[in-house]
């Protein structure tokens, strides 16, 4: 959890500025706030660092992702290509928009590949919400080469992927619209937040209108402000933004020393036969956030979990059994358990989510285990990390040969 590791003078600062003035909401009442507008600032920053045109903060990275399908114009009725490996949210947007989620077949960048995306193509599908998974991202050129010849709108999901790259363009940037999370989890966090990105000024305006209420945010007066669209309150508050603002202006000091713990990681277990790494599209953007192992095979993969935790070895994610990361553990998705109807369950799924074909991404996720890369490692503590997991895989493979 990078960010959480540098919390200090500087989000308090922030927070300060705004307690201060005692305005934790994000528009108007300009005179009392006295000219601190994190949310805007946050936006601002988040621009900066990544080159979009437009950004617009939100209350989480879910209810980006919700309002990044909604500013795309996807909604009720249209199917939407989706990873059966993904933090479950992107999902469940897909779902509450009111669109049916096809789930295609991941590779070895961890996100969904284009033959994956190809072959779940029907004369009903509409978009792609696209994820870019544990830091790293999509083969973009492959993807947007099926995407742009079926005319598809792609939507990013790069929630887990905030400051990372592919060939100077940063995820979130490829689509129609795309999304961050600044959750406690992640490279920056505001507690609870995220951001909504787009180059396209229709999309801005639909993601601005709709996270609040549709308010068209013109003028002074809230109570007077024009509704051009309907939407519903996705608001970030200025605590959280000022939280957010302060550990964006620190990702590149996080990015240099990601990236330098990950290449000495790397470097060290290369040299263990049986480990391999996930495929990062272009290591030059990668956020590092993770170290993304592939054991030989799944059986593997399990030996080595149960040997970290025999050794105390921990920052670990086996996402084969986590249960909110892969589809094998969504049960509530397969059986269609809800609260309330969804329009999916009126318009008929377009797949049987309990009998998939995604031999692919089982293999794959099978043998996948991630480590979170932490920014304060000491160069020392990289080094003996590299040595325990190498060890526990060693003997894994070795309890292995014997039985």
């Amino acid at each position: 959890m990078p960010g959480t590791e540098l919390f200090g003078a500087e989000e308090r600062k922030e927070i300060m500025d705004v307690l201060e003035t005692g305005v934790l909401f994000r528009f108007n009442h300009d005179q009392q706030r006295k000219g601190i507008w994190k949310a805007l600032e946050f936006e601002a920053e988040v621009k900066k660092l990544t080159g979009a045109r437009y950004a617009h903060a939100v209350s989480s990275g879910s209810t980006a992702v919700a309002t990044a399908l909604a500013a795309a114009g996807i909604g009720a009725g249209d199917e939407v290509i989706v990873p059966p490996f993904t933090y479950v949210a992107t999902v469940e947007a897909v779902l509450f928009v009111g669109a049916k989620p096809v789930f295609a077949e991941i590779d070895e960048t961890l996100c969904l590949s284009a033959e994956g995306i190809e072959k779940a193509i029907t004369p009903s599908t509409r978009a792609v919400c696209l994820v870019h998974m544990c830091g790293g991202m999509a083969d973009m050129d492959a993807v947007m080469a099926v995407v742009n010849k079926h005319r598809l709108i792609l939507v990013e999901d790069a929630g887990q992927a905030f400051a990372a790259s592919y060939k100077g363009v940063y995820t979130g940037l490829f689509g129609k619209t795309g999304c961050y999370s600044f959750d406690f989890f992640k490279i920056a966090t505001a507690g609870e937040g995220g951001v909504v990105v787009t180059n396209d000024e229709q999309a801005y305006h639909y993601a601005d209108s709709y996270s609040d209420h549709g308010h068209d945010h013109i003028g002074s007066n809230r109570g007077m402000e024009k509704h051009p669209i309907l939407g519903f309150n996705y608001r970030i508050s200025e605590l959280h933004a000022a939280v957010g603002l302060a550990q964006t202006r620190k990702v590149p000091q996080i990015l240099e020393a990601n990236r330098r713990h990950k290449k000495t990681l790397t470097g060290l277990l290369s040299n263990t036969p049986e480990i391999s790494f996930a495929r990062i599209a272009d290591p030059q953007g990668d956020s590092a956030t993770f170290l993304n192992l592939l054991l030989p095979d799944t059986e593997t993969a399990a030996r080595t979990v149960e040997e970290f935790n025999r050794a105390g070895v921990s920052g670990f994610n086996y996402w084969y059994t986590n249960m909110y990361h892969f589809i094998n553990q969504w049960d509530h998705l397969k059986e269609m358990r809800t609260a309330s109807k969804l329009a999916v369950e009126v318009l008929g799924v377009p797949q049987n989510y309990a009998q998939l074909d995604i031999p692919k991404t089982q293999e794959v996720v099978g043998r996948l285990i991630s480590f979170g890369i932490r920014c304060t490692w000491s160069e020392e503590e990289v080094v003996a990390l590299a040595g325990r997991i190498a060890a526990c895989v060693r003997q894994a493979t070795a309890a292995a040969l014997v039985s």
